[in-house]
């Protein structure tokens, strides 16, 4: 993994573009959905949602993905997802306001922030409404500017590459146990499925946690190269080698993309869990 420097990286960067595709589906057995994901376009004067599927220039712009996953009582994880997705919506703008009249830190300095504050929101919920005790949520990020992906994780949730010219690699780790046995080689992706402490989170945003150490990190980007940020009903429905399959063939660039393919898949071979999936390609400059 490359990491850039705290310089722009993107001055000389060609004009690629990006393609993306989300949707978000409760599952089969859980009457609400504690899923939420995010989908912008930020520039110096405004920042846009974007629809579920859609295609555009990196030029002039960022883009910026997440998904989180809310934890608690009664619909309190549903509240804390939604806070979650709403507090980058609010903070993202000054951010990059800042990092373009080169205020801001590097990139590992911004997303530290905006994870901090997401978390010290949870955490003050959490401590003020009875009802809110507890409540927590995981966060996956995706920064895309015209040459580099910068991302931040914490919690169970995933992101995914997937290469032109290789195979599909997970880029985050999973804050739980399992997690930490799967990275060691310990046990694999079968055994890490049906371990009775695979949901059980070492880290979380809000959720009573004092310290959160969020991954972050960057990788350049090249034409082909694909993305996947999702929440554990996924992984619950679909092995590593399916979902690369999903996200590779060509009909998933089409329609309601690859996003709405990986979650009806998911859900219909376990839907136990609500599930979540945002899929975005990068795409060469246009000629």
């Amino acid at each position: 993994m490359k990491e850039p420097g705290k310089d722009n990286p993107t001055a000389d960067a060609p004009e690629s573009g990006i393609r993306w595709s989300a949707t978000t589906h409760t599952g089969r057995i859980r009457p609400n959905n504690e899923d939420s994901f995010l989908a912008l376009r930020i520039d110096g004067h405004e920042v846009s949602y974007l629809g579920k599927t859609g295609e555009a220039s990196l030029k002039g712009a960022d883009f910026v993905f997440a998904v989180s996953d809310g934890m608690g009582g009664a619909r309190s994880g549903e509240f804390a997802s939604r806070i979650t997705v709403d507090r980058i919506t609010r903070l993202f703008p000054r951010i990059f306001r800042l990092s373009a009249a080169g205020l801001a830190g590097g990139f590992t300095d911004v997303i530290q922030e905006l994870f901090a504050e997401i978390h010290d929101d949870l955490l003050e919920l959490g401590s003020s409404y009875e009802e809110c005790a507890g409540m927590g949520a995981t966060l996956s990020l995706c920064w895309f500017t015209p040459a580099w992906l910068y991302f931040g994780h914490v919690g169970d949730s995933r992101i995914y590459h997937l290469p032109k010219d290789s195979g599909l690699a997970q880029i985050t780790h999973d804050h739980t146990h399992v997690g930490w046995l799967r990275r060691k080689g310990s046990i694999n992706e079968r055994e890490a499925r049906s371990h009775p402490r695979r949901n059980a989170l070492n880290q979380a945003l809000g959720a009573g946690n004092q310290i959160v150490e969020p991954q972050i990190g960057a990788l350049s980007l090249r034409a082909g190269d694909r993305f996947l940020i999702c929440s554990d009903g996924i992984m619950d429905g679909l092995w590593d080698r399916s979902v690369e399959a999903i996200i590779r063939s060509e009909t998933s660039s089409t329609g309601t993309g690859a996003a709405q393919q990986l979650v009806d898949q998911a859900v219909q071979n376990s839907g136990r869990d609500n599930t979540t999936a945002v899929v975005v390609e990068v795409t060469p400059p246009a000629p």
